[in-house]
């Protein structure tokens, strides 16, 4: 309003200087059109066009008038009515009980029509809801695609692109004919797509659906949508085949969008689910296929590994907060050498004299199961503890529309596939590996050339413990934990190794991967419940028919 007032002031001086000139006749055809055209430019085009009448709907109750008053402020399209925008916005704007629409600059009010100084003690700001708050955004943000800077017009686009107006389109068309960059103007001709939609011109119709299908935004659904609906008397609300045509082409291909997006997604999530059973299955397909022992406690190693990583992250923070994002590059180790440890005593103390006693193994380890919970209880309290994530491990990568893939998971699908490598090597490539390799196959053979037998046996627990501990170091990335971490993937672990085949490490790797392919792949039709029982009831009928698993190994029941 201020620069409107000094600019009629500036022009009331310039038309009196003209007329000074006329007077003493100095003042040529040529000198006189230059001042005129001068005074024009200073003065705005429409520096009276804001009446009562157009403000006095701002000030009263009724929001329909509202919204009708704002759709006539930003057609207008002139200074004085864009200032009352960009002050509606800013909260700036008062009314006083008589219904006058004032303007507030600081400690000052000026009326929003004449601009001048006024007093009014009763003076209160005006409401609006959430819809004329976003319209007027939305007129805001038009106002920015005159705007010099780039990055501005950029900014008012994206905006204007989450929630396009039709009341939008007079600026929008002229920005697009102003508009130099090649980017910018691309992205101007999708916004005046979607604010054409509606045009009474069906050619600009045709065009403006043609530029939003071209889009590929499943955002753009709700847009395209109602142009193939019907109404209730049967015929179509679109009233040109040539727009509906173009529409349906459209959703069609947006609905393969979508199509793919949800199959990547499922298969992401199945691998993801498969990654984290392989970890928790992994060490119990080494001691299961060596030993024989259905290890009932081989959750609680999850458990353990976790607990370690939240006592090691806890420490960092306290000692080097600086170091905090490589946290995982000590807690990895110590989930390996705590969990292996805990195993180890388990087999020295408990399991070795139970060894050929399955049903005695069983119920020992499922005891010794609910005291290792117990005891996490009275240590770290019966609530979760909380597990942060590195930087390096937050966010997500983007890789198709509504299909973010979290760097955590990746992360853990990667770690579980260096582990497997890890194992492997250990197996086929070591000593140790020989040698289990070999009590695995024929323990009585194996001793006869001299194999320590029970030496093998620890050592081939405490590692497969350790590799729970690993597990249990990646699930603290993704999710709770707490004492009963580890009784939700035991089950699952069991049926990952007997579907794999006891013992071999491919079929692990194949079982758990299986699992988390197919559950993923079931839940969406039947829920999460039902789809670990249709897992189960597939397993139960794969195993009748194949007992010995996707890879068959000759193990101690096969020895003469």
């Amino acid at each position: 309003m201020m620069a409107i007032a000094i600019a009629m002031r500036a022009a009331s001086s310039l038309a009196h200087y003209v007329r000074r000139v006329v007077r003493k006749g100095s003042g040529t055809a040529l000198a006189l059109c230059l001042l005129l055209g001068t005074a024009s430019a200073l003065v705005p085009v429409r520096a009276f066009a804001l009446t009562g009448e157009d403000v006095a709907p701002l000030a009263a109750d009724d929001f329909d008038a509202k919204s009708a008053a704002i759709d006539k402020l930003i057609a207008a399209h002139d200074t004085p009515s864009l200032a009352l925008l960009k002050a509606l916005a800013e909260d700036s704007v008062l009314a006083t009980d008589s219904g006058q629409v004032l303007v507030q600059e600081g400690d000052t009010l000026r009326d929003a029509v004449t601009g001048k100084v006024v007093q009014a003690s009763d003076a209160q700001p005006i409401t609006l809801n959430n819809l004329l708050r976003s319209k007027v955004a939305g007129a805001v943000s038009g106002l920015q695609l005159a705007s010099p800077d780039l990055e501005t017009r950029r900014a008012a686009i994206a905006a204007l692109l989450q929630n396009p107006d039709p009341a939008m389109k007079p600026m929008i068309d002229a920005a697009r004919a102003k508009e130099t960059d090649p980017a910018l103007k691309k992205r101007l001709d999708t916004l005046w797509a979607m604010t054409a939609l509606h045009d009474s011109d069906p050619a600009k119709r045709l065009d403006a659906v043609q530029l939003v299908a071209a889009r590929h935004d499943l955002d753009m659904y709700e847009l395209l949508r109602p142009l193939v609906a019907k109404k209730p008397d049967g015929s179509f609300v679109e009233s040109d085949a040539k727009v509906r045509s173009a529409a349906q082409q459209g959703i069609d291909a947006l609905d393969a969008i979508q199509r793919r997006s949800e199959i990547a997604g499922t298969v992401f999530a199945g691998l993801s689910l498969g990654s984290v059973l392989l970890l928790a299955a992994l060490g119990l397909a080494i001691t299961y296929g060596l030993i024989g022992v259905i290890n009932m406690a081989h959750g609680e190693f999850l458990m353990i590994g976790a607990y370690t990583t939240y006592v090691v992250q806890t420490f960092i923070q306290s000692h080097a907060p600086g170091a905090f994002d490589w946290y995982p590059l000590a807690a990895v180790p110590a989930s390996f050498v705590s969990a292996a440890v805990v195993g180890l005593v388990l087999e020295r103390l408990v399991l070795r004299h139970l060894y050929g006693r399955p049903l005695e193994t069983l119920l020992t380890t499922f005891g010794i199961s609910l005291i290792l919970i117990q005891a996490t209880r009275t240590l770290f309290g019966a609530q979760n503890v909380q597990v942060a994530n590195p930087s390096w491990m937050s966010g997500g990568v983007t890789v198709m529309q509504n299909l973010i893939l979290p760097y955590n998971r990746l992360a853990i699908l990667a770690f579980s596939l260096i582990v497997v490598a890890i194992a492997w090597a250990v197996l086929t490539k070591t000593r140790l590996g020989l040698f289990v390799r070999a009590v695995t196959q024929n323990r009585r053979m194996a001793a006869c050339v001299g194999v320590k037998t029970s030496r093998v046996d620890s050592y081939a627990f405490a590692f497969g413990a350790g590799i729970a501990g690993l597990g249990g170091c990646a699930l603290s990335q993704i999710g709770n934990v707490g004492p009963d971490l580890g009784q939700s993937y035991i089950i699952d672990s069991f049926m990952a190794v007997v579907l794999g085949g006891v013992g071999q490490l491919a079929g692990t790797v194949i079982g758990g991967f299986g699992l988390g392919l197919v559950s993923k792949t079931i839940e969406p039709f039947w829920g999460a419940v039902l789809a670990k029982i249709a897992v189960l009831v597939l397993i139960v009928l794969f195993i009748q028919k194949r007992p010995q698993g996707l890879f068959a190994l000759k193990g101690r029941s096969a020895e003469a």
